[in-house]
């Protein structure tokens, strides 16, 4: 199964975009499910609600540091290189959609009040287009990866 899907079913079931497209690449980030969940499950909502950096975005982001980061607080060229995979991944989404930001991606959708997320009704599925941005998120990380390590 290619990770679009997997990251479109993974946010159906009822998972976060953030959760949805990190969990979709376990295979090659060799993070079990529930830690990437967890780890995953503050991004949501473009940051816990908040509709800052679309949470598709920030699960794509997470799984190219696990992939491509670097650990050398002194290797200024490794984190440049990060830096600019990062803004790859920023400007390939935003090429698609206008924007990387989750307010503006979502406007003119009402955010549920409060600290509670939305309920995962047939509606909310029907007014949201979040799933699309999983899968757009999801293709753009395949196809960076197969660049870069022949996956």
């Amino acid at each position: 199964m290619e990770h679009r899907k997997i990251a479109e079913e993974l946010f159906l079931s009822g998972y976060n975009c953030a959760q949805a497209v990190f969990c979709a690449f376990k295979d090659v980030t060799g993070i079990d499910e529930v830690t990437g969940l967890k780890l995953m499950s503050s991004f949501g909502g473009g940051m816990g609600k908040l509709r800052e950096v679309c949470g598709a975005c920030s699960g794509a982001f997470a799984v190219a540091g696990l992939l491509f980061g670097s650990d050398d607080p002194n290797d200024n060229i490794a984190k440049s290189e990060q830096y600019a995979l990062v803004r790859r991944i920023a400007e390939e989404f935003k090429a698609l959609h206008g924007t990387y930001n989750c307010g503006e991606l979502m406007d003119g959708i009402a955010n549920a009040s409060g600290e509670n997320p939305a309920e995962r009704t047939p509606e909310y599925y029907k007014t949201r287009p979040c799933c699309r941005f999983v899968g757009d998120a999801a293709e753009i990380l395949d196809k960076i990866i197969l660049e870069k390590s022949g996956y």
